[in-house]
């Protein structure tokens, strides 16, 4: 990429002054010279030069945006899923080539270095990896704007596989520090929990009240520079670690108890340990609580305190920020700046919660009703007992409002209620900032449709003006610039420079996907990601594979509505039309299915399915009768680091989740917008995917979300389908005869059991329309100048995919802010 240079830097760089700079940071920072140092040396040592390269812009931008007093945006989401950071910031500074040539000239490889950075395992799919693209394109736009999250010690657990299952390790990504992270202990925020609520007269004579907090800790934040592309901006990530007030007690360890004196440590620093501890007990669901609430009340804190300017005047604070919601894991910010509005600075209520109401957005990210989390009232009120009487207040004055609006309506107010009764009392956090929000909005127009109509359709039908829809997109710096560089060179050939701001100019490339040179290309670059992809794995995981097959990808969290097993059966069907006969081997277009997934440690059937594709994989990758045309591959501990690699060689991107289920989907545009076309159901994103793409180059197939709803209606029976598919009743009774476990037929009885007689996502459903559709992939596939036509028309039609016009699409009808370009 050349369109992006040296300039936007904070100083002119040379390879004679990063030279300087490099060796520099190796002898006085990592106090080595270069004969003696380590890779991680070297590694430190280039990322701070990258750095240095930074500081001065980033301390103008907060410089700028402070003197402008503009409107900022506060993205509060518990996960961000990075990726690695150097190549990022070698992108956006123009230091790349500079780079190269500086440590070439001292015998040094950029791209072996830059392989031993750990990428922070901050966040656990698609949720973490939007926030990321996000704050990515914020800066990238000149907007004013600071994510908050948590320093997890140890983020997402490393996965492994023993015996083909999941087995889940820590992932000690600090353990030899972030050279990316700037520490501020003298900005730490004091974070309280449990105690009790008191009522008393203030010196004006008016009662209030005020929380008598049981115990505290520290909330430590870590900045991270967030650079944009061809700008001199650089916004902030700002990440909360969780210290001790009193981490150390001296006369408890004399006393020669040192577990108990270090123990008020131990306790406070669980707090941002891992991401998403196991919940299914007690003290892992106050865990998860204590770690929403710590980081939100030191976000709405630090902004307060530190961002706006002294003695402002809160019942304004809606001009200066807007606080998105990424999900129901931030609502406690909703009661905790009431609390901040009404028992620390002395606003009426009612004042405050307009303020309240203007100042928070949701964004809700699932249709699937156990994914609105549920918080109950005896937990909240224990942990949290003044939010939970703010809450409580909220929804009397909010019932009040409903039976206003439709009296006589009982049953309504009931369900619109905060407060769950039944199976126990709890706290709905997704209504909760349905009513304390702005605005509401989903991540595609289904979602967002089925948001209004379905899952919140009586907040919709109160307030239809709250809701709205942003479709999520991706940074194409990233996912395209950086991870496929070959493909991103051949369009700057074609285009010429701009693209990489402005995605929607991949529509100049329709014209060349009927030039056959330009197809040749086209080929040539995936035929080379694929050798790098091999490459990567072989290195990686020690696994094996043919670089001239297609590459048949699935990569995403292991959930039952994603339906992995779908695409398992497939491969089963396949290999039992072989072994029966029905099919030669020679038949098959040599396919390498590639899974990439973790399952969450608590979700039993989502391991069992890993087990099982582990299983399959074993017996189908050695087996004679298939010639090793057809192959699984499951690389453990699937990341951002993986996904650049094989994104960019994928063929075909598996996205068949059930109608009706997924959000969005990130994944999804990835996969198109590098070339690979979809095979999926009309589901989130794919929805306009196959209306941007067209239905010759999309593979359409399974049943809509209304004919979903007809079918569970009307009593679904998964047994009559394995009973009347002779296909799917082959491929399934070949699992339970135990050809993939050794011959244990009960091996692998929890998925086949609950398959045949629950299929809560339909799987056997939208079998037989998806085997169909994979008939017409192999027919495609032959065809290779015809795919490659239909690859670069994927590419060219899918720019809106950008998360650039994702955020342009929320300053304009949810934000309001205004672009603050440092200058």
């Amino acid at each position: 990429m050349t369109e992006n240079t040296q300039r936007f830097s904070s100083s002119p760089a040379t390879v004679e002054s990063f030279t300087s700079e490099f060796v520099r940071q190796l002898r006085y920072e990592q106090g080595v010279d270069l004969g003696f140092a380590s890779s991680d040396d070297l590694y430190q040592a280039l990322a701070r030069t990258v750095r240095r390269y930074m500081i001065d812009n980033w301390l103008d931008t907060l410089s700028t945006q402070t003197a402008k007093g503009a409107k900022a945006v506060a993205y509060l989401s518990a996960e961000y899923l990075m990726g690695p950071q150097l190549p990022n910031a070698l992108l956006a500074t123009g230091l790349a080539e500079v780079a190269r040539d500086s440590l070439a000239a001292l015998g040094l490889d950029l791209d072996e270095i830059g392989a031993t950075e750990v990428e922070p395992g901050l966040g656990n799919g698609g949720l973490g990896r939007l926030a990321a693209c996000f704050i990515d394109s914020l800066a990238t736009m000149d907007i004013p704007a600071v994510g908050y999250g948590i320093r997890y010690e140890y983020g997402i657990f490393r996965q492994t596989f023993v015996d083909g299952r999941q087995a889940e390790q820590p992932d000690p990504w600090l353990s030899k520090g972030s050279p990316w992270e700037f520490a501020h202990p003298d900005m730490a925020v004091e974070v309280g929990f449990h105690g009790h609520t008191e009522r008393y007269t203030d010196a004006a004579g008016v009662e209030r009240t005020r929380w008598v907090r049981g115990d505290c800790v520290l909330a430590v934040p870590y900045n991270y520079m967030v650079p944009g592309y061809g700008t001199k901006n650089v916004n902030t990530l700002r990440l909360w670690s969780a210290k001790a007030t009193n981490a150390f007690d001296l006369q408890i360890f004399n006393a020669g108890d040192y577990e108990a004196a270090v123990r008020a440590q131990t306790v406070a620093e669980n707090i941002s340990k891992v991401i998403y501890p196991e919940d299914s007990t007690p003290q892992g669901k106050e865990l998860r609580l204590k770690q929403q609430y710590f980081f939100v009340a030191a976000s709405l804190a630090d902004f307060i305190n530190q961002t706006l300017p002294q003695g402002f005047d809160l019942t304004k604070i809606h001009e200066r920020v807007t606080f998105q919601l990424n999900d129901t894991h931030p609502v406690i910010a909703i009661p905790e700046l009431m609390r901040i509005l009404v028992d620390e600075r002395g606003i009426d209520w009612a004042t405050a919660w307009d303020v309240t109401r203007k100042t928070f957005n949701y964004t809700c990210h699932t249709l699937l009703p156990e994914a609105l989390e549920v918080w109950s009232v005896e937990l909240l009120g224990r942990l949290l007992p003044r939010h939970l009487e703010i809450i409580f207040q909220i929804n009397e004055e909010f019932l009040a409002e409903v039976r206003k609006a439709y009296p006589g309506d009982e049953l309504r107010a009931r369900r619109m209620s905060i407060i769950q009764e039944q199976p126990e009392r709890a706290v709905r956090m997704a209504f909760l900032a349905s009513i304390g929000s702005s605005k509401i909005n989903g991540v595609a127009e289904l979602h967002s449709q089925l948001l209004r109509d379905k899952v919140l359709n009586d907040f919709s039908e109160l307030w239809p003006s709250k809701f709205t829809n942003v479709t999520n997109g991706v940074t194409p710096r990233r996912f395209l610039a950086l991870s496929n560089p070959g493909l991103a060179n051949l369009i700057t050939e074609a285009i010429g420079e701009g693209w990489v701001k402005d995605l929607e100019r991949l529509r100049e490339l329709e014209p060349f996907a009927e030039d056959a040179s330009f197809r040749s290309e086209f080929r040539a670059v995936k035929a080379a990601n694929k050798e790098r992809f091999v490459e990567l794995i072989a290195q990686r995981d020690g696994i094996e594979l043919p670089a001239d097959a297609m590459y048949d990808v699935m990569v995403k969290r292991l959930h039952e509505y994603k339906r992995q097993m779908l695409k398992l059966l497939h491969v089963v069907t396949l290999y039992d039309r072989v072994l029966r006969g029905e099919l030669r081997a020679s038949d098959i277009t040599p396919r390498v299915v590639t899974f990439g997934a973790k399952a969450a440690p608590g979700y039993k059937m989502a391991k069992e399915i890993i087990a099982l594709i582990n299983a399959v994989a074993k017996v189908v990758n050695h087996a004679p009768e298939l010639q090793g045309r057809l192959q699984i591959a499951f690389p453990a501990n699937y990341n951002v680091t993986l996904a650049e690699k094989l994104i960019p060689a994928a063929d075909l991107s598996e996205q068949i989740s059930l109608a009706g289920k997924e959000a969005s989907g990130t994944g999804n545009m990835k996969f198109a917008l590098n070339g690979a076309l979809t095979i999926g159901t009309l589901d989130g994103a794919n929805v306009e995917i196959y209306d941007l793409v067209g239905d010759e180059h999309f593979f359409l197939f399974g049943l809509t979300e209304p004919q979903v709803a007809d079918v569970v209606d009307a009593g679904y029976k998964p047994g009559a389908y394995y009973e009347g598919n002779r296909s799917l009743k082959g491929a399934i009774d070949l699992i339970a005869s135990g050809a993939f476990s050794n011959g244990d037929r009960n091996a692998f009885e929890f998925v086949l059991s609950d398959l045949l007689g629950k299929d809560r996502f339909l799987v056997l459903a939208d079998y037989q329309a998806y085997v169909d559709a994979q008939d017409k992939v192999e027919v495609a596939y032959a065809d290779q100048e015809a795919w490659s036509r239909s690859a670069i028309l994927n590419v060219a039609r899918t720019g809106f995919f950008s998360s650039d016009r994702s955020i342009q699409d929320y300053l304009d009808r949810i934000w309001h802010a205004k672009p603050q370009p440092v200058r």
